[in-house]
Formats: C-alpha cells, sequence, structure tokens
C-alpha cells in the first residue's frame, strides 16, 4: 500500500470523545477532524462496531479516516456500548439498542459544530450489517453507505446457517466474541472504572451460541435485522461491496436487484477483508472509490458515479487448487443493470458421471449416495480470511465420497456471471438429510479447483421457518442454490459438479446418516452465462491502494497460522486443527503489548455421526507496566441424534490472579437441523 504523508486538509486526531445515549450510557468515539473543520463545517463518515478502536483497529483506522479527514471529511469511528472504552454491556448481535444507539450517534454528529449536517457510514462485516440496518430506520442526517462484507439476511446468507444448514463459522465466531467480549476497556482512558467495567462485561455478555442455536429455523430473532424483509425501507444510495473468497458475495447481487434508490455494487477476488487490503490480489485504491461515492451523495459533486455500471465484478480465470495465493488472474467487467438481461441462463441436463450438453435428455436412471463424513475436510472456510491456508483444496480430496457428474471438454472458452442453480428429483432414506452441492473447474491435468458451491437441509427445501421432515417412500424435487460467482472455464477444461451427503467441517452433518438417491430424468444444473461485452473495455483502473500514516507495531513474538489435517488411522479418528497465532505486537503509541492466539479443532470418528465435535480456544493478553491482564475462552460442541450440547469457560485474570470464572453446560434440543 502506498502510504500518502501529505494530504489537502490538514487533520487533528481527538483520542477519546464521550458520546451520551439516552439512558445515560457513555460512548466511546475517536475522531479525525479537519482542522478548519469548525469554521468550515463538513460531512461525516461514521464507522460503528465492536472491535476496540483504541488498540485491535487503531492501524487500519488510522489509514482509512486519516485518508478521508485529508480530504475533507471527519471521520467517527465508534466503540459499540459494552466494547472497547464505551460503558454498557454488549449481548448479542444487531439488538434494537445497538441500532437505537446508533441512530441517537448519527443525530449527535449531524448537531455537532464541525458536521454540516451530512453523514455517511462505512463498515466490513458487522459495521457493514449495521450501516444497512440504520439505513432502514431512516435517520434524516444519514445520506450514503459504503457497506462491505454483508448481508441483508441474517438467517439464509450469514455466518450462522447456510440453506437451513448450521455451519461451522457459527461456533468459530461465536468463540471471537466470546473472546472479545470479555475484554475490559483501557485504564488510561477510562481511569479507575476500568475494573468495574470489565467485571460487568464479563459476567453479563453470556454464550451467543446457545442463543444462535436455540434459533435453528428463520423466525422473529432473524427477521429483526434482515433488510430483505423490506427493502423499500432503505432510500440512501448504498454502495454494496465483497469478494468472491468472502462469505457474503451473494448479498452484492440480492441488494442491487432489491434497493430502489441509487446503489452500485463491486465484488473483486479478495477474501473478508478492505479491498485496499485485498488479499487474493489485485488489491485496490478502495478508499479513493469511497472518497468518490462520498463526493457525489454527501458532497454533490458530479464526478460521474451515477452514470457509471451498476455492478462491477472481477472475472476469475482458471487457477490450480490451492489453499492459498496471493493474486488472482482475471480482468474487471461490468454490467449496466443488475439482474443483467445479457445472462443467458443455460440448463445442462444431468446423467449417471455426465453433464450433457444442453437439449440432450438422459435416459430413466437413477444412482445413489451415502457420504462419509471425510467429506469436507478440504472445503476451507465459510468466510475466508486469507490470513491461513483457509481457501479449498484439489477437489480429487473430496470426491471419492460424493456422486460426481463430468461434462466433456469444452470447444471454447464458458464465462459465467450470477447464481447456478442446481434441480435434483431425490428420494432419502431419513426424515432429516442435507445435500452439498460443488461446481469445480478441471484442468487436463484432472487437478479440480472448487468455483462455488451450495448446501441445503432438505427438511427445509419448502421453508426455512416451517421446516418438513422427508419420507423415505417419496421422491421431492429441490432446488439448490449455489453460491454467486464470476468465473472463465478454458477450452479443453471440464465442469464437474459433485454431490454428497455430508461437508463437515464447513456444515455440521445431520443427526444421522442418510442415503440419497437421484432420479435423472429431472436433474439439471443452471448456469449463468455472460457473453461478451464492449463495456468490459472501457471501464477505467480501480488504481493500486493507497492509505494515511498509521501508528507503528513492533513484532515482539513472530506470528503462526496454518490448517493441518490429522488422520489416526488406528483409532479411524481425523481431525482439523486450525492454528491462528497472532503473536505479540507493542503498539508504540499508546505503549501496549497485544497477545492473541486461537486454535480450533474439528473433528470426527470413523463414521459415528454422535462424535463430531467442534472445540476452540482463545488466549488473549493486554500489557504494560504495572497494568496486565489476559483472558482464556473455551468452548466445545458436540451432538447426539438429538440434541446439540455446549461446554464452555471463561477465565479472566489481572496479573498473575484469576478474578472471574465462570462455565456452562447446556443441551439444546436439535429442530431439523
Amino acid at each position: 500500500m502506498k502510504i500518502i504523508e501529505s494530504f489537502p486538509c490538514a487533520v487533528e486526531v481527538h483520542e477519546h470523545v464521550t458520546i451520551p445515549m439516552s439512558d445515560g450510557i457513555l460512548l466511546s468515539a475517536r475522531i479525525w477532524l479537519p482542522v478548519n473543520a469548525i469554521h468550515e463545517p463538513v460531512p461525516a463518515i461514521l464507522e460503528y462496531i465492536p472491535y476496540r478502536k483504541r488498540d485491535l483497529t487503531r492501524p487500519r483506522d488510522e489509514q482509512n479516516y486519516g485518508y478521508f479527514g485529508g480530504h475533507g471529511y471527519a471521520g467517527v469511528r465508534v466503540d459499540m456500548r459494552g466494547t472497547g472504552e464505551s460503558e454498557g454491556v454488549l449481548q448479542d448481535e444487531y439488538l434494537p439498542l445497538e441500532l437505537n444507539d446508533g441512530v441517537e450517534i448519527i443525530q449527535w454528529i449531524a448537531r455537532q459544530p464541525w458536521c454540516n449536517g451530512s453523514v455517511g457510514m462505512i463498515g466490513i462485516s458487522w459495521g457493514g450489517f449495521n450501516s444497512l440496518q440504520i439505513a432502514a430506520l431512516r435517520p434524516p442526517a444519514l445520506k450514503a453507505v459504503v457497506s462491505l462484507c454483508s448481508t441483508d439476511d441474517r438467517y439464509a446468507d450469514d455466518v450462522h446457517y447456510m440453506g437451513g444448514c448450521l455451519l461451522g463459522d457459527n461456533l468459530s465466531w461465536a468463540s471471537t466474541m466470546f473472546a472479545r467480549n470479555s475484554k475490559p476497556p483501557d485504564p488510561d482512558i477510562v481511569g479507575e472504572r476500568w475494573r468495574e467495567l470489565w467485571l460487568q462485561r464479563l459476567e453479563g455478555s453470556g454464550l451467543w451460541l446457545e442463543k444462535w442455536l436455540n434459533h435453528p429455523h428463520r423466525d422473529e430473532y432473524w427477521e429483526h435485522g434482515s433488510i430483505c424483509e423490506n427493502f423499500n425501507r432503505i432510500q440512501c444510495p448504498v454502495f454494496a461491496v465483497s469478494g468472491w473468497a468472502d462469505g457474503y458475495s451473494n448479498a452484492v447481487f440480492r441488494l442491487l436487484e432489491g434497493l430502489r434508490g441509487p446503489r452500485k455494487g463491486l465484488i473483486g477476488p479478495w477474501s473478508h477483508k478492505y479491498p485496499h487490503y485485498g488479499e487474493p490480489g489485485p488489491a485496490i485504491n478502495f478508499l479513493n472509490e469511497c472518497l468518490r461515492w462520498w463526493d457525489c451523495w454527501l458532497k454533490g459533486i458530479d464526478n460521474g458515479v451515477k452514470q457509471e455500471p451498476m455492478l462491477r465484478v472481477w472475472m476469475q480465470e482458471s487457477v490450480p487448487p490451492t489453499t492459498r495465493y496471493t493474486h488472482r488472474p482475471g480482468r474487471w467487467v461490468a454490467e449496466n443493470c443488475w439482474p443483467s438481461l445479457r445472462i443467458e441462463k443455460t440448463v445442462f441436463t444431468l446423467g449417471p458421471g455426465r453433464i450433457y450438453a444442453p437439449g440432450r435428455k438422459p435416459k430413466n436412471s437413477k444412482r445413489s449416495i451415502q457420504s462419509p463424513l471425510s467429506v469436507g475436510l478440504f472445503a476451507g472456510k465459510w468466510c475466508s480470511y486469507s490470513a491461513t491456508p483457509d481457501l479449498p483444496h484439489d477437489q480429487r480430496e473430496e470426491d471419492g465420497g460424493a456422486l460426481v457428474f463430468d461434462s466433456a471438454p469444452l470447444q471454447g472458452s464458458l464465462e459465467l456471471l450470477g447464481v447456478p442453480v442446481v434441480t435434483l428429483e431425490l428420494s432419502c432414506s431419513k426424515p432429516v438429510a442435507m445435500v452439498a452441492v460443488r461446481l469445480s473447474d478441471v484442468a487436463p491435468d484432472d487437478k479440480a479447483t472448487r468455483v462455488t458451491y451450495g448446501i441445503l437441509n432438505l427438511a427445509h427445501r419448502n421453508s426455512h421457518s416451517f421446516p418438513e421432515p422427508l419420507n423415505s417412500s417419496e421422491s421431492y424435487q429441490v432446488q439448490v442454490q449455489l453460491n454467486g460467482v464470476a468465473q472463465s472455464f478454458p477450452k479443453h477444461h471440464r465442469l464437474r459438479l459433485s454431490i454428497s451427503t455430508s461437508y463437515f467441517p464447513l456444515a455440521w452433518p445431520p443427526p444421522e446418516p442418510a442415503r440419497l438417491t437421484l432420479y435423472f430424468h429431472n436433474c439439471t444444473l443452471t448456469l449463468p452465462v455472460r457473453p461478451a461485452s464492449e463495456i468490459d473495455k472501457a471501464l477505467p483502473s480501480l488504481g493500486d491502494p493507497e492509505g494515511a500514516p498509521c501508528c507503528e507495531k513492533k513484532l515482539l513474538e513472530p506470528r503462526r497460522a496454518n490448517w493441518l489435517v490429522h488422520r489416526d488411522l488406528a483409532a479411524d479418528k481425523s481431525i482439523l486443527e486450525i492454528i491462528k497465532d497472532d503473536g505479540q505486537y507493542h503498539i508504540e503509541d499508546i505503549d501496549l503489548a497485544v497477545r492473541s492466539k486461537t486454535l480450533e479443532w474439528y473433528s470426527y470418528q470413523g463414521d459415528d455421526f454422535e462424535s463430531v465435535r467442534g472445540e476452540t480456544l482463545w488466549d488473549m493478553t493486554f500489557e504494560r507496566k504495572n497494568w496486565r491482564v489476559r483472558t482464556v475462552t473455551h468452548t466445545i460442541l458436540t451432538s447426539t441424534s438429538t440434541h446439540f450440547r455446549i461446554q464452555a469457560e471463561l477465565d479472566a485474570y489481572e496479573g498473575d490472579s484469576r478474578i472471574f470464572s465462570k462455565s456452562w453446560d447446556t443441551r439444546i434440543l436439535r429442530q431439523y437441523v
């Protein structure tokens, strides 16, 4: 990234500004202001998240808001209640209290003498979510949103459930927040009250995994905050951004289709990161793209944003299968509107082992599959961060436990843009089962790279709100929607469709093994084929990434990250071990050393579905001079055919003394999941 030392506006930083809420709670903000803003008020950009502005997001915030401030915007970074130096307790995601606080924050910003009354919101992941949700509440001062790696649908397309299946990332994410919610405020900011506020958090935040498992279906809990329930509530302009390696790229398509106000979509090759840090690359000058958006909608500058194509995406080219790469070959393409009338939905039929060309009808025949639990060990993470080798490996590792369908070698290149759909006619031996469908790019050397995938809890085939068990004596027609994609398949490569009945640990297995039988007279693969377009040739460059200078972090202990698959053949036990050790680093300007280590294990034994286990361990330490605090959180998730079981522990230390300890052991009824 190119660091810009000089900007049009000089910027002053206010380390800790309190914002009073109507219930008396004080939230903490860090604010970047152009030095002349008091005399010439400016628009403000708000990011409102629970990830600790004082330390954990400090470098990123400084690069982002120093850049915005240097171009004539106030940057306001607020810690949500119960996080960082803000008072209160955070008890779950996107509660009405959080959103109401957001509205009050915007009202407070608009009243400040340095603000001209116009506010924009930006955020990635949590901040992208609540930007959309707060926009749906229509605070008058909120004029535009940049939402990255977010969703409009909290049940069907978030870290918790996919296709009605419980995601492994649900445990991983719950463990992340379990650890972060247990951190104290900084005594250098809040003074002697830090310990009192810390104990409130330790006692009051709760076990979020239990809450999420108690809502296995689409109910009011998930409908709250899902803006897809009524897209018309959002009227301000929305810039929706994601990456193909991220878990949230599907939302960009739906937002462009569902919203009625000004909107624009951008999907790169990236994982769950801001595009100026984009990995896999190429990274872009995303902060400049944000400035163009803010200039248009917050300053009223006619800079061409309104005339640009609605959707711009990175058309990915073929790559060999690997769990980690720094650059994804491809090119930028665009569509003037979405859905695009230019996209051709091409239907391929399926027969035993084959994907047939459009128009061919297969003979009446059938095949069955009951997959081993090993299918999924090489699937990668639902939401990649590219911080570890968390992308899918060679799909030949998975295909031995699946039904596999190959096309003939392509006679020319084939480009897709949009959402593939697989239609299956099937019967099932059990009342609750899942189907996992993968589309891969098979090179002439037979290496198979996963392009996209989808999973479906078959009890949810008609509704995520009202599941229905399967009857083994009946057949059903189901549709499995795969993740949206932009992919170019080269000449002589083959398409491969792989179908399995398990995909652990990306998704938790069903209650017991199930056998699916497919009836090929009614099985199809529908692909969104994109013809060539002249629009692509005229697209301007998105530039190389830029940012403002940020604080120095001195590495004290090295980082370590890896994914390891352990196979104990004697015991017939398999373990996926995930290591994310950030080492220890010192933040120079606040004299704080941070130590963070995360370990995860996902295991099973043989074909015993009741042996499936997920386990996480977080160990974090903050330290300066005579102040040292540490928290250790440990979570284990197991299941039987009838119940989930959560065992969890939280220990907090001040110096060498354990000052808090709490444990949980709870069982939750499995309800068609």
